[in-house]
């Protein structure tokens, strides 16, 4: 997330913390995955692809924030995108509602 020029702060918690943080900031449990962050009041949640987060902050919808739920491979930081399985990345609204916001083909 450095690299492509977002301000990283890193707070490591205890696995019982993180997860009440998570719930109390509407990330429901299906959308739960093990890296969280928070971008301009919007909850980042798993291996999230920066343009995808651009994208959020462009479009500014009415929303919690985005979820790539599990770790899938290929997905940043998580092995060669040339190598990916498919993915979706889920807009998560306030109402714990999701919609894919983006997808991503195996590759």
């Amino acid at each position: 997330m450095r690299a492509e020029g977002f301000e990283v702060g890193v707070e490591n918690s205890a696995w019982e913390a993180l997860d009440a943080y998570k719930t109390a900031n509407g990330i429901p449990e299906g959308m739960m995955s093990c890296h969280t962050g928070r971008v301009e009041g919007y909850m980042i949640e798993g291996h999230v692809p920066p343009a995808d987060i651009r994208r959020l902050l462009g479009e500014r919808p009415d929303a919690v924030g985005l979820s790539v739920p599990g770790m899938p491979f290929g997905s940043p930081g998580m092995g060669p995108e040339s190598e990916r399985e498919a993915f979706d990345v889920f807009l998560i609204r306030k109402d714990g509602t999701t919609e894919v916001f983006a997808s991503y083909p195996a590759a």
